[in-house]
């Protein structure tokens, strides 16, 4: 039996304005990004299919014709998003220049093997053409043969930069580092997800500080489309195995790109091709393969003939026939083209197929950057495509299988996936402490009444997709660095933090958790093992910024669930008006009420509708059986929260109190007692 986890379901404006063409041919997007084109470092953060390629073309020119550089080498993680880079005549609709790519120097096309293709970069480097593509691979193997010198005086592009990684064995991380220290080239890093699947940063924070950084939203992108109103994401849990219950949530009348589990998950009944049959033969009648594209073809119940798109299979010819059926430029418009692709380890980063409705995959993800790039796949603008939407079918714990372990982290690998998700694609959250000086900004609309001098306020721009929040007692970002994390890092912070294990266990199944003991003590530990150069005013400042920009989004969903029978408030109004509601219902928006919300309640009052009581018991027992104990760390925490508590109420917080909060202080502050007693007693 499939279960549906209740989705939370965003509906756009489709203002068009994500799709217009300035006059130089630029997007929204492109041109906001080509407004940073002096910048020698600048990291371009933008969802899938908003037109990033095109954006590096545009500000790639201006700095090989207008800023002095000698060439430009643009970086790809893997041969077939090369293609991305192709010839462009930019000039066709406005542009003053062309992109063009000699043959010889896109590498991502030549025949062979890396070896080869360092030489080519190397003559590259000593010829006086401008553009050169290559894959990461190749790049960094160049770096080892000539060293980073040869570089110099040359823009480095690298797409899909979450791939990097600060750790020292990220050996493309560790290039990019030494060519930031050299201070001799221009790098310009673009990204649909810059948090990585691993929580390992992408870059060192000193590194990282040298960047500036242009963001655009998944939500203007998708509130600029012309067609594509609603996003959903949904979550299913189903028992026994899922290519039995696969059709309650697939629709066969939905352009759908279907990832099958991999081999080794616990998912995946390790036959591939038998699984793939298996969902050929439920959704109808085999009726042979179409001789030119190798689609499989299959008739309905209905009576309608499905094209389906095999690409598990390993039969090299069987499935490049496939693969280039799929890209034939002939086709790209054509929506009768494909009706449905099974992809294992395909059809994700950089795969184009705007007809794309449903996302369906099946397993848990190991990589939050997986799962933003296969929900990419959907929310492709295409005429008459209203409505996209990304389902992950994942197995519910069984209780007498000895994986349950696993299985439990698989939920609560699931369930903070699903937590970014809902972040990722909400507004952007403007935070500002409530004051005598505060007032309205402009081009903000604060509901009906408009702004008021003596409450705390929410006002929304629908055009820049942006929240005005004013919350008292706020503490506001004074380094220029806490300022650019507050405004444009808080789903990293927040990545790391759905991401901890401890704090999703505790959220979900602590009956005796203290909210504060997550918004305060783990996420202000996060924020400090992060970013260890702020100050500590300034991690309390990105700390308090994440939990508000979490902690609203969660109470917003819970009102646009509950009133998920009121046809009037549906998509992004409710989530708009969930925020709205939230600060109207309670007497002060301050940001000790906001800690003392326990940002994993609505996920697991989720869970307890969607699961069965056996499975939720066995998932509660795994997780209480790992009692948390007060860590020295976190006691040390807790006493320093104390120190403050007393410099506000005048005493130390007291072990008697009936405020939870105050209690959990008291208990740190006797834990450390404790800790000297012992160590005076030796």
């Amino acid at each position: 039996m499939t279960k549906q986890v209740p989705s939370v379901s965003v509906n756009y404006a489709a203002n068009g304005s994500s799709t217009k063409s300035n006059e130089l041919g630029m997007r929204e997007m492109q041109e906001g990004a080509y407004e940073k084109r002096g910048e020698q470092y600048l990291l371009i953060k933008s969802p899938p299919a908003s037109g990033k390629s095109r954006a590096l073309m545009f500000i790639a020119l201006d700095k090989l014709y207008n800023q002095g550089l000698r060439q430009a080498i643009v970086v790809v993680p893997e041969k077939s998003i090369g293609s991305s880079f192709n010839d462009e005549p930019l000039s066709k609709y406005g542009f003053w220049a062309d992109w063009t790519v000699q043959p010889r120097w896109n590498l991502c096309n030549a025949p062979g093997g890396d070896d080869g293709k360092v030489g080519a970069v190397g003559k590259f480097l000593a010829s006086d053409d401008k553009v050169l593509v290559c894959t990461h691979a190749t790049f960094r193997f160049a770096v080892d043969k000539f060293g980073i010198e040869a570089f110099d005086d040359r823009l480095i592009a690298v797409d899909e930069f979450h791939h990097v990684s600060a750790n020292p064995d990220n050996k493309l991380g560790t290039h990019l580092g030494a060519l930031v220290a050299r201070d001799k080239v221009h790098l310009v890093a673009m990204t649909g997800s810059y948090f990585r699947g691993d929580a390992e940063a992408v870059l060192s924070p000193e590194d990282e500080a040298k960047f500036d950084t242009f963001t655009y939203t998944y939500y203007q992108q998708l509130n600029g489309y012309k067609y594509l109103k609603t996003l959903d994401i949904g979550y299913f849990f189903y028992s026994g195995s899922y290519a039995d219950d696969l059709l309650k949530v697939l629709d066969p009348t939905e352009k759908t790109i279907l990832h099958i589990p991999n081999v080794n998950s616990r998912e995946s009944t390790k036959d591939k091709h038998r699984e793939v049959e298996h969902i050929i033969d439920a959704l109808g009648d085999w009726q042979g393969a179409d001789p030119i594209t190798g689609f499989q073809l299959v008739k309905t119940p209905e009576e309608r003939v499905l094209r389906i798109a095999d690409l598990v299979d390993d039969e090299p010819a069987k499935r490049d026939k496939v693969s280039n059926a799929l890209k034939d430029p002939a086709h790209k418009n054509n929506r009768d083209h494909v009706d449905i692709i099974i992809a294992l380890g395909m059809a994700k980063e950089g795969f184009d197929w705007i007809w794309c409705e449903h996302a369906l995959t099946v397993g848990y993800r190991a990589s939050l950057t997986e799962i933003v790039q296969i929900i990419g796949r959907a929310t492709r603008d295409a005429e008459g495509k209203m409505r996209a939407r990304f389902t992950n079918l994942i197995a519910e714990p069984d209780a007498a299988a000895e994986a349950v372990t696993e299985a439990v982290n698989d939920t609560l690998k699931a369930i903070a996936a699903s937590l970014l998700m809902e972040q990722v694609l909400a507004p952007r959250f403007n935070f500002t402490p409530k004051t005598v000086k505060s007032g309205p900004v402009e081009g903000f609309d604060y509901g009906e009444g408009g702004y008021d001098p003596n409450k705390e306020n929410v006002g929304f721009d629908e055009a820049s997709g942006q929240f005005q929040i004013e919350i008292k007692g706020l503490v506001e970002p004074k380094s220029k660095e806490a300022k650019r994390i507050c405004q444009e890092d808080l789903n990293e912070v927040i990545t790391a933090f759905v991401q901890d294990k401890t704090t999703i266990e505790r959220g979900l199944f602590d009956e005796e958790l203290v909210p504060e003991e997550l918004t305060q003590v783990r996420m202000g530990k996060i924020v400090g093992a992060r970013f260890p150069e702020l100050d500590a005013e300034d991690q309390e400042a990105v700390r308090q910024h994440a939990v508000a920009a979490l902690n609203l989004t969660q109470k917003a969903k819970e009102i646009a669930l509950s009133n998920c029978d009121d046809t009037e408030t549906t998509g992004n109004t409710a989530l708009i008006d969930g925020v709205r509601k939230f600060a109207m219902d309670v007497r002060e928006l301050d940001i000790d009420l906001i800690d003392r919300i326990n940002p994993f309640g609505e996920a697991y009052s989720i869970l307890a509708k969607t699961m069965s009581e056996e499975s939720l018991r066995q998932v509660q027992a795994v997780i209480s059986a790992k009692k948390v104990q007060l860590s020295p760390d976190e006691a040390r925490d807790l006493a320093k929260r104390a120190v403050k508590f007393k410099q506000e109420r005048g005493r130390l917080p007291s072990i008697t109190s009936p405020d939870p909060w105050e209690k959990k202080m008291a208990e740190g502050v006797a834990y450390l007692a404790r800790m000297k007693q012992e160590a005076a007693n030796g």
